[in-house]
C-alpha cells in the first residue's frame, strides 16, 4: 500500500473546493469552503441547452477547473497540472505524486466511480487521491458521496479516461503553497471584483444575470422538453439544490464567503451584496421546490411561477454584483481582529 501521511480527509458539499480543502490542508493553509470558493471566484450562471441534450443544463459556478486556476493564482500557489492521452503515463504522473508524499486532484468522470450516488456521467468532477493498494484508490469526495471513500483501479483508471463535455485528457494536479501569503484584504477585493465583473457583463446571453433571466423565459417550457416529466424536473430540481448546478448550494457558499469577508473588511458594498445573496439563496430554493411541484403533478403554472422568481432573482443578482465591483474603489477600512 502507498499513502501519503497527515491527510485530513475531510469532504465538504463541493467536489472541487473540497479537493482544494485537502491539498491546501496538507500545505499548511485551512481555510473554509466558503473562502475557497469565493477566493476563487467560482460564482457563475449558464444556462445550457443543445440538440444533442436530453434536458437543459443550469451551471451556478465558473467552468470546471477554473475555479482551481484562480485560487492558484490569486494566493500565488504553484499548480502543477499534467495531462495525458496515455493512460500508463496518467497513473505513473499519479504515482508518483503519491511517492513524493503529496496527495494530488483528479478531474474524472465520476460515472464510473464504485461508491458514486448517481450514476449519470459528469466529466468535470473533481476528487483527492491520496493513496492506492493492489486493487483500489483512496479519494477524498464530497459529505455526500461518503467523504473519504475508495474505488476501484479499474474504475478509477475509467473515470480518467472517459470522453465527453467537461472531460479533461486524465488531469492530474498537485498545489505547493508560497512561503507566505498576501494580506487577506486584498486577496478578498481582486476575487470579489474579478467575479462581479465577469457576471455583470457576460460575452453571450447564457451567462450570468443574463443568463438567469433567460433561464427564467425557457423553464416555461420544460413540460415540453421531455417524455418524462415527474422523472425530469425533479431531478433537475434535485441537481439544483444540492449539487449546486444553477441553484442554491453555490449562492449558499459565496453568501457565507461575503459573511466571512465582512468580519475582515468594513463595506458597506460588500454589507449589500452579503444581504442580497443571502435573499438570493433562499429563492433558489423556491425555484427548485416549485420545479419539483410542475414535474410531479405536471402542472405548467408552477414553471411560471418558477420564472417569475427567476427573473427577481436576475435583478436581484445583478444588483448584489454591481455593489460588489465597486468594492475595489470605495478604500474599505480593514477591521481589526
Amino acid at each position: 500500500m502507498m499513502r501519503v501521511g497527515g491527510v485530513d480527509a475531510r469532504g465538504t458539499h463541493h467536489c472541487e473546493t473540497s479537493t482544494l480543502g485537502v491539498l491546501l490542508r496538507h500545505e499548511g493553509i485551512d481555510l473554509s469552503e466558503p473562502m475557497l470558493f469565493g477566493l476563487g471566484s467560482g460564482l457563475s450562471f449558464i444556462y445550457w441547452d443543445g440538440k444533442n441534450m436530453d434536458f437543459p443544463f443550469l451551471g451556478g459556478r465558473v467552468k470546471p477547473f477554473e475555479l482551481t486556476r484562480n485560487l492558484a493564482a490569486r494566493l500565488g500557489l504553484e499548480l502543477a497540472v499534467q495531462e495525458t492521452t496515455s493512460p500508463r503515463r496518467a497513473w505513473e504522473n499519479v504515482a508518483a505524486a503519491i511517492a513524493a508524499g503529496h496527495p494530488v486532484g483528479l478531474q474524472l468522470d465520476s460515472h464510473h466511480l464504485d461508491y458514486f450516488g448517481s450514476k449519470a456521467h459528469f466529466g468535470g468532477h473533481v476528487v483527492a487521491m491520496y493513496g492506492y493498494d493492489d486493487h483500489d484508490a483512496y479519494l477524498v469526495d464530497t459529505d455526500q458521496q461518503g467523504g473519504a471513500v475508495s474505488t476501484s483501479l479499474a474504475g478509477l483508471a475509467r473515470a480518467r479516461a472517459a470522453r465527453g463535455p467537461m472531460t479533461a485528457r486524465h488531469r492530474s494536479f498537485t498545489l505547493t503553497a508560497p512561503k507566505s501569503l498576501p494580506p487577506p484584504q486584498v486577496r478578498i477585493i481582486a476575487a470579489i471584483t474579478a467575479c462581479a465583473d465577469a457576471f455583470l457583463d457576460p460575452p453571450i446571453a447564457n451567462l450570468g444575470h443574463r443568463g438567469i433571466e433567460k433561464a427564467g423565459k425557457l423553464v416555461r417550457t420544460w413540460l415540453q422538453r421531455t417524455d418524462d416529466p415527474r422523472r425530469d424536473l425533479p431531478q433537475a430540481a434535485l441537481l439544483m439544490e444540492k449539487a449546486g448546478t444553477g441553484g442554491a448550494l453555490f449562492r449558499n457558499l459565496y453568501r457565507d464567503f461575503l459573511a466571512e469577508c465582512t468580519r475582515l473588511l468594513d463595506s458597506r458594498n460588500l454589507r449589500t451584496g452579503h444581504r442580497l445573496y443571502a435573499e438570493a439563496a433562499t429563492l433558489w430554493t423556491e425555484v427548485a421546490a416549485l420545479i419539483t411541484r410542475a414535474g410531479e403533478s405536471g402542472d405548467a403554472q408552477y414553471l411560471v411561477r418558477a420564472g417569475a422568481v427567476l427573473r427577481d432573482l436576475s435583478r436581484m443578482e445583478r444588483e448584489a454584483m454591481q455593489a460588489l465591483s465597486r468594492l475595489g474603489s470605495e478604500a474599505p477600512g480593514a477591521i481589526q481582529p
